[in-house]
């Protein structure tokens, strides 16, 4: 099935009330300070937040940059975003409304998932000045072991996804996207599997076929995962990948 524009953005628009409390990573301190730590900002730096959504990222930057902007296609997402933000914008990432070289950091997370590729990693990059630093964070199966389940997890649980990743696909989105010094970051959060697919844009009968992924599991996928099983649900130890790298 083909996913356009209009499928991404009534998905997002019908889980903006609830998108922050939808997953426990969503606002979870340390996975905030490894995007700070990867971004390096200084005071006089102008961020990019891409696929803003409700500002979850963008506020991490509040009193530490000149400028934050963000851009986001959802204007119910971005809306909850605005007061974190020096500018809003809505555009599509693979095609940014920026100047060459007009960021000092750009950042994405989970978004990348949802875009046209190569052409939005490459229009981030544009964006960027020479010297800034780009960093994309986005959930990840662990290897070939668990990819087949993971990524049929991810599926039900948003049927707009466009993308499935494992960690070295974001490091050479970055690498073909024109950027040196690609390092990748490891992030592990435990998420209870019913309320982190409760997400408020998806049937029932799709979180009963997530369950029943886990109750069917490879070993292999439970050993990677560390599941827990409790009273009939489940917790999963969910992979971010951070992927940061520099425009030469």
């Amino acid at each position: 099935m083909t996913t356009s524009q209009e499928d991404v953005t009534g998905h997002f628009a019908a889980r903006s009330a609830t998108y922050d409390r939808s997953s426990s990573w969503c606002t979870d301190a340390e996975l905030g300070r490894l995007v700070i730590e990867l971004t390096r900002p200084r005071p006089e730096h102008r961020v990019l937040d891409v696929a803003c959504g409700t500002g979850l990222v963008s506020r991490l930057f509040g009193g530490r940059v000149a400028e934050v902007t963000g851009v986001d296609i959802t204007p119910e997402m971005a809306d909850r975003a605005r007061p974190h933000l020096d500018r809003l914008v809505i555009a599509p990432a693979e095609s940014l409304p920026f100047p060459d070289d007009s960021f000092d950091v750009v950042v994405c997370r989970q978004g990348v998932q949802f875009m046209t590729l190569p052409d939005a990693a490459a229009e981030m990059v544009r964006v960027l000045r020479p010297g800034g630093r780009i960093v994309l964070v986005n959930l990840c199966a662990y290897g070939t072991a668990d990819r087949a389940e993971y990524f049929e997890v991810l599926r039900l649980r948003n049927p707009v996804r466009r993308h499935f990743f494992l960690p070295q696909d974001l490091e050479a989105l970055l690498r073909a996207a024109g950027c040196e010094e690609v390092e990748l970051h490891r992030f592990v959060s435990a998420e209870d599997v019913d309320v982190w697919s409760d997400n408020g844009a998806i049937e029932e009968s799709r979180r009963e076929a997530i369950r029943e992924v886990y109750r069917n599991a490879s070993a292999d996928f439970l050993s990677l995962h560390a599941v827990k099983e409790t009273d009939g649900g489940f917790v999963d130890q969910m992979l971010f990948v951070a992927a940061a790298g520099r425009k030469p």
